[in-house]
């Protein structure tokens, strides 16, 4: 909700913080959500190698939209080499 606005002012640092606390705990979307905070520079500096990490930590656990935002990731070398093998979809 902080992300969003909704109930009270827009706050992304306060969303980037309840985030973390909740990706630490292994809760996918809150890692989805705080890799893309990390992509965008909400809330904190733009870093796409700990947007990769969340990623891929949310697609480990079959999270179908880090999954394509790690792909593409992959794909266009941010965050980490280019490495268009592991851009390909999950068989």
């Amino acid at each position: 909700m902080h992300d969003q606005g909704q109930g009270g002012p827009q706050d992304y640092a306060a969303a980037r913080r309840l985030y973390g606390l909740a990706a630490d705990q292994g809760y996918a979307n809150a890692q989805l959500h705080l890799g893309v905070m990390h992509i965008q520079g909400q809330g904190g500096p733009q870093d796409y190698a700990a947007a990769r990490r969340w990623h891929g930590l949310a697609a480990d656990q079959g999270l179908a939209e880090a999954q394509n935002n790690l792909g593409f990731m992959h794909k266009q070398g941010q965050g980490g080499p280019q490495d268009y093998a592991a851009a390909r979809p999950v068989q």
